[in-house]
């Protein structure tokens, strides 16, 4: 084994890199609100209770925790999961402590400028780890026991990432062209230095997995095992503990995790509370009298729609067309005539979908996720589109991955439907909180840029 490994000062790293970018964001804060470093001594308690409060969510999230094999956006996910968690028990004590007047500003002033320092640092982390490794640095030495096509595709994945840090150095096999056979892996494993042993099920009795995995431990080398579920690269899987029965679940989805759907229901409640009261407040009363100039009805359209788990709820939305009680269901095509003056704007801007907001503050929806079809259109293409329904195993969302993408408006062919409920399905399996706010700034480009899908 090799004996100089730098990784144990990792976590060190990371917690005072990561407590630098917040101090940082402090003493910007305070040029902006004091106009100098040293504020007042309350001031300076908090900025002792937020590195507090900082170190307590690095250590429980395990930011310190850095998975080679990691994409970029899976490492700035997990940062931003605990800024998430970090941002909810700082406004928790900034209520508690009522008769300490904190200013709002100041807070979103160093959380700001700590979110983009943090991620900046751990982006460029990221990067320069990669290319250290690729230098011939921070390597780790495998071996793969069992000769076949998995142990083929493993080598091959080695070769062609060199950035995550892997060496091959053999193959264990009692096949004539392995590199050893496994009578002196024992002997062999030690010799060469393995920090990491890559066991094929389908070539391995229960017996030898055994034999390694004790061999492994008393030498403190990992052990990992790949089986032909590894062919099931196109589905979710994950382990789940049935009593001491292993049991492989091949379509869980990031939002089954408990501190996932926690995570994303926070930043749903305070971001639609601070849009309701900052702008729909407002912008209702003047949208609501334009509608009613023009013509007779209500101002909101509410219609019932699939949410999760194909429970209905009532979708609202600022209405566009001409009212008709009772009207059945047509979906609006281009240059209908019963889009009023009125509606054509608030359906090209997408206004007419802020009321939405109430059904996130009430947690029918979200923010981002696929978006709610009416019942009518399910209906028609669920029985032609495979999968259909995988795109309800999350809430609906105010805009989602397909509209990001321009999968807007009429779904006049089945391609339409397809594309959509293609990358909705996508958003499902790979959910992230940087894949939102991804989502947020590119549907906020498309309602700037127009979009000619859009009536």
């Amino acid at each position: 084994m090799s004996n100089h490994r730098y990784s144990q000062y990792f976590p060190i790293l990371f917690l005072i890199a990561d407590l630098v970018c917040l101090n940082v964001g402090v003493i910007a804060a305070n040029l902006y609100q004091f106009g100098f470093l040293i504020p007042d001594q309350n001031y300076q308690v908090l900025q002792l209770l937020l590195n507090v409060i900082w170190v307590g969510v690095f250590f429980s999230s395990r930011l310190q925790e850095i998975n080679r094999n990691s994409r970029l956006l899976d490492h700035l996910n997990k940062v931003l999961t605990g800024l998430v968690i970090n941002l909810s028990i700082v406004f928790a004590l900034w209520f508690a402590l009522e008769p300490v007047d904190y200013s709002r500003k100041y807070l979103f002033v160093t959380y700001l400028i700590f979110t983009l320092a943090i991620l900046l640092w751990r982006s460029i982390w990221h990067y320069v780890i990669r290319y250290y490794r690729i230098k011939g640095y921070n390597i780790r030495n495998v071996v793969i026991i069992g000769k076949g096509d998995l142990s083929e595709s493993l080598k091959e994945y080695f070769k062609d990432s060199p950035e995550l840090g892997y060496r091959l150095v053999g193959i264990v096999d009692d096949k004539n062209d392995a590199d050893e056979r496994m009578e002196n892996f024992e002997q062999y494993t030690i010799s060469k230095g393995i920090d990491i042993v890559f066991c094929c099920l389908p070539n391995m009795n229960d017996e030898q997995v055994k034999d390694v995995i004790d061999f492994a431990e008393n030498n403190l080398i990992k052990v990992n095992l790949i089986s032909q579920f590894s062919r099931l690269s196109n589905y979710n899987l994950s382990i789940e503990q049935f009593g001491s029965i292993p049991i492989i679940n091949v379509n869980s989805i990031p939002l089954d995790n408990m501190v996932n759907r926690f995570i994303k229901r926070t930043f749903d409640f305070v971001f639609s509370a601070i849009f309701l009261v900052t702008i729909l407040s407002w912008l209702v009363p003047i949208i609501g009298l334009l509608i009613k100039m023009e013509s007779k009805g209500p101002i909101f359209f509410k219609q019932k729609r699939h949410g999760k788990d194909n429970n209905f709820f009532l979708c609202w939305k600022f209405r566009t067309m001409t009212y008709e009680k009772n009207a059945e269901f047509k979906q609006a095509t281009k240059n209908d005539n019963r889009i009023t003056k009125m509606g054509a704007i608030l359906r090209k801007t997408s206004i007419d979908e802020l009321p939405q907001f109430i059904n996130v503050f009430l947690g029918d929806m979200s923010v981002v996720g696929p978006r709610p079809h009416p019942i009518k259109l399910n209906e028609e293409f669920q029985p032609k589109i495979d999968r259909f329904w995988q795109r309800h195993a999350v809430k609906p969302g105010i805009t989602g991955l397909a509209q990001a993408k321009g999968f807007r408006g009429e779904t006049a062919e089945l391609s339409d439907m397809s594309g959509r409920v293609k990358l909705d399905r996508f958003y499902v399996k790979n959910w992230s909180l940087i894949l939102d706010f991804k989502i947020i700034l590119l549907t906020a480009l498309s309602i700037i840029k127009g979009d000619q899908n859009a009536y």
